[in-house]
């Protein structure tokens, strides 16, 4: 003989089988009854048939339990979700205190000691002045620091001295817009004055002679570094 499979779908005990079968039949031959001592004799067998067909199963209750546990935890893991994302950061509102503040802390970053030098440059070419006379006054802001040299060039009693201020104020514009050093660490690293090309007039003299006039230019650098 060949065993037959069992159903493991089935929740029920073979006990329990047996019982609902017999209500079952119970309840079919009580519809077929034909006396009324019969029908009121089969009616709680009826009433007990119907109430087996109505209880639920098992394995159903426990699927239901089961979709609803898994539902509470789904619940649960959202609420732990939003709990755990960081709230975003709302930027600083502009002209605030505190976006001033870090506006001037980030203005106020000093380079490292390791950092290498930087060299910042500004040039002004075809200056109306002479090499000779510009040169007297860059010989005095050759190597002090940008306060000074801005104190000098201010005082000096000299036409030359106004071209020299100019390219100074841009060379520390650059060092500020490209390079984000302040002035405070500044120093004039170079100076220098370059022969530009010379304009050339006539001007008439006694008995028909004309005078050669040299308008000489110059060409004005300066180097800033944030070494001292």
């Amino acid at each position: 003989m060949t065993e037959e499979p069992k159903n493991e779908e089935t929740p029920e005990t073979p006990d329990a089988a047996d019982a609902a079968g017999d209500i079952a039949g119970a309840a079919a031959d009580a519809e077929q009854a034909e006396t009324p001592e019969e029908s009121a004799d089969a009616a709680p067998v009826a009433a007990a048939a119907g109430e087996v067909a109505e209880r639920p199963e098992d394995g159903d209750e426990i699927s239901a339990e089961a979709d609803t546990d898994a539902e509470a935890d789904d619940d649960d893991d959202e609420v732990a979700t939003e709990a755990e994302k960081p709230a975003k950061r709302r930027g600083l509102r502009r002209g605030s205190a505190e976006a001033g503040a870090a506006k001037k802390q980030r203005s106020s970053r000093r380079p490292r000691p390791d950092a290498e030098p930087v060299f910042v440059r500004a040039q002004a070419k075809y200056v109306r002045s002479s090499p000779r006379k510009a040169r007297l006054v860059v010989d005095h802001i050759r190597g002090k620091s940008v306060e000074e040299a801005r104190a000098i060039l201010t005082h000096t009693p000299r036409a030359a001295a106004v071209p020299v201020l100019k390219v100074l104020e841009s060379a520390i514009a650059n060092a500020e817009h490209n390079h984000e050093l302040l002035p405070d660490e500044l120093r004039v690293h170079q100076v220098m004055v370059d022969e530009g090309p010379t304009i050339k007039r006539y001007r008439p003299r006694a008995l028909g002679r004309a005078t050669k006039i040299r308008k000489r230019t110059s060409h004005i650098t300066i180097n800033l570094t944030n070494k001292a």
